[in-house]
């Protein structure tokens, strides 16, 4: 799908999706409960899709609402399939979970995602019982998972680590998960630590370490509601919009773009409503390992900082649905910005955008911040490939047309 945009403010409030990072995990957890659960959730997504069809597809009855998800008890299966699409948090998260409630299951993937990481987090399962067919989708997973220390590294993916958290308690014996670098992304393990708890898992971090007892069991809440999506927010809050729906005290790492708005030199408006005014910026050191779902957001918001904005820490952005340090130049150049791309972030000066032909690359927040990009040009932008919004946030370019966007499917 191409979509044009022609130049426009946006204005007015707008409420925060469901997170997509919340509502895995509770989906993931409330499957392990075995018991009824209603997961409040007034709008979906493909990933959460890919993540609810796994779900069914390991014994679970589900019933959707209009605004919510019921899971029922799960029935034992054996020998599935596991779809998850292009959906790394589902392909991450189900490797051991479904480990765990299946002696033999199949997973498959398209687009990106038999060409991102994974390979650290088989071998650690390898070394713990399973047995894998390959290294890269499509295969199959045999033998049964066992107890014992799992090592893994904490700069490659931290939804390796949430996937083993969401099994292990399961197991027999007493688990451990040793890290073997220092931990990045750490906020998404608070999401998966908070909503283990609320489930009555428990979990000891120490000497970078998760310490994991066996034989727990997940007893369900009955009723849950999938916190608000400070990532995708992110589009609208540097935009000016009003954004209600968000929790500042949730455990999601992405509410830290507020402390980076005020670092660039904006006055932000926290409560219900949560507002940014960015009209004076100055360009800073803005370093992204803890928040990279924000970079494409924060990149495009650095043209018009004064000086020049320097991301750093963002080595892992090259392995997303796209290669987002690449993907971002190249959208931020098409636009006549002027950047450098380094090997874990990029600076970006001050400059007028102009408008442009933009490539979506496949890549959902490449997609939503060239459409934020368009606000702070003075001609139109073009983008291709915009269906890629429905794998986070399907509803988005109608959602920008009600804040005043112009924007048209050509």
């Amino acid at each position: 799908m191409k979509i044009k945009i022609e130049p426009s403010a946006l204005s007015g409030s707008i409420s925060a999706i469901p997170s997509k990072s919340d509502a895995h995990r509770l989906l993931i957890a409330s499957l392990l409960s075995g018991e009824r659960t209603e997961i409040y959730l007034p709008s979906s997504s493909v990933d959460i899709d890919t993540t609810i069809n796994c779900i069914e597809a390991l014994g679970a009855r589900i019933t959707r609402t209009k605004d919510s998800v019921i899971l029922e008890k799960r029935e034992a299966v054996n020998g599935v399939t596991l779809d998850c699409s292009e959906s790394g948090s589902t392909f991450r998260f189900m490797t051991p979970v479904a480990s765990v409630l299946c002696d033999r299951v199949s997973f498959e993937g398209r687009g990106r995602l038999p060409d991102r990481p994974i390979v650290e987090l088989l071998d650690a399962m390898r070394k713990n019982g399973a047995e894998f067919s390959g290294d890269r989708l499509p295969f199959t997973k045999t033998g049964k998972l066992r107890s014992g220390v799992y090592e893994l590294p904490g700069n490659v993916s931290s939804q390796y680590i949430t996937g083993l958290l969401f099994a292990l308690p399961l197991l027999e014996g007493n688990s451990e998960i040793r890290l073997t670098t220092k931990l990045e992304s750490s906020a998404y393990i608070d999401i998966t630590l908070w909503v283990l708890k609320r489930f009555g898992i428990e979990v000891e971090f120490k000497n970078n370490s998760y310490f994991i007892k066996g034989n727990q069991k997940y007893v369900s809440p009955s009723s849950l509601t999938v916190d608000g999506d400070w990532s995708n927010a992110s589009y609208f809050l540097a935009s000016g919009v009003e954004v209600t729906g968000l929790d500042l005290h949730s455990p999601q790492g992405d509410k830290r773009i507020l402390d980076v708005f005020k670092a660039l030199g904006g006055k932000i408006h926290e409560g219900k409503v949560i507002k940014a005014d960015l009209s004076e910026l100055s360009g800073c050191v803005i370093d992204i390992s803890e928040i990279p779902d924000t970079f494409p957001t924060l990149a495009v918001l650095a043209t018009r900082a004064k000086g020049e904005t320097k991301f750093v820490g963002g080595a892992r952005l090259r392995m997303k649905e796209s290669d987002r340090i690449e993907t971002t130049a190249k959208l931020i150049r098409a636009l006549g910005g002027e950047v450098t791309e380094y090997d874990d972030g990029m600076s970006v000066k001050r400059c007028q955008l102009h408008g442009g032909e933009v490539d979506g690359a496949g890549d959902h927040r490449i997609v939503m911040a060239t459409a934020l990009a368009s606000t702070l040009c003075d001609g139109e932008v073009i983008i291709n490939g915009a269906e890629a919004v429905t794998k986070s946030y399907p509803s988005f370019f109608e959602d920008y047309e009600k804040l005043g966007g112009k924007c048209y499917v050509i």
